[in-house]
């Protein structure tokens, strides 16, 4: 199995919002709603302060402001029509996008068209993909283990490496879990002395209690069910 995580450069600042109002209309969005989107996206004002001096104002009319709740979604539905040709899997958060490929009888050929029409539909879309920071993994526990070589995207190769992480959990190629409990287990473990701290200060057991879900149970359960 090959995964290729993908990294995209201003995945946000990059949406034009005309293609966009284009793809929620093929949707069967409201009309009224896709108005607001458009209004809501072009002609934001914008400047720089810097103490008690302020730059000229000028108006952006690309892009979703990065930090609004709205952003990962629009570009979800940017994204929608983004999806695998062969019997791959194409997982999408937001804009964290992976590609997953079996790879059967050492073809790559289905696995590697993929990459290149994802790298074309990012290009039609306008969609930059920074390479420098894309990962591929590769799981195969086979006896004879054969060398893989990097895929080629834009001129630049892309480093396969034995551990990255994804959505918040380390993955492993060996398909352990160590590394991603041993990291929760240091964090739980810096926080778990300050919980100690506010014990010998006699703080009650309530407030005990839930800086203990907010701060060290929060992280021994995030992503539980994966690893």
């Amino acid at each position: 199995v090959r995964m290729l995580f993908i990294d995209f450069s201003s995945a946000f600042n990059t949406i034009i919002p005309q293609h966009l109002i284009e793809k929620l209309n093929l949707l069967g969005l409201n009309t009224s709603l896709c108005n607001w989107i458009l209004d809501f996206l072009t002609g934001r004002p914008q400047a720089v302060r810097i103490g008690n001096s302020i730059s000229s104002t000028t108006k952006l009319s690309t892009g979703a402001p990065q930090g609004c709740v709205l952003s990962p979604l629009l570009f979800t539905l940017l994204t929608h029509d983004c999806a695998p040709t062969h019997s791959l899997n194409h997982i999408k958060f937001a804009d964290d996008t992976t590609v997953v490929g079996l790879i059967s009888r050492n073809d790559e050929s289905a696995y590697r068209e993929e990459v290149q029409q994802l790298t074309a539909w990012c290009g039609a879309n306008n969609l930059s993909l920074n390479v420098n920071k894309m990962k591929e993994m590769v799981v195969d526990f086979r006896r004879a283990q054969s060398d893989q070589s990097p895929l080629i995207i834009d001129g630049s190769s892309v480093g396969i490496v034995k551990s990255t992480k994804f959505l918040g959990v380390h993955l492993a190629d060996n398909l352990t879990w160590s590394l991603n409990t041993s990291s929760i287990t240091k964090k739980a473990q810096q926080r778990l002395y300050f919980l100690r701290r506010l014990r010998k200060a006699h703080l009650p057991p309530p407030i005990l209690s839930m800086f203990y879900r907010g701060t060290i149970e929060s992280i021994l359960s995030s992503c539980i069910t994966a690893w």
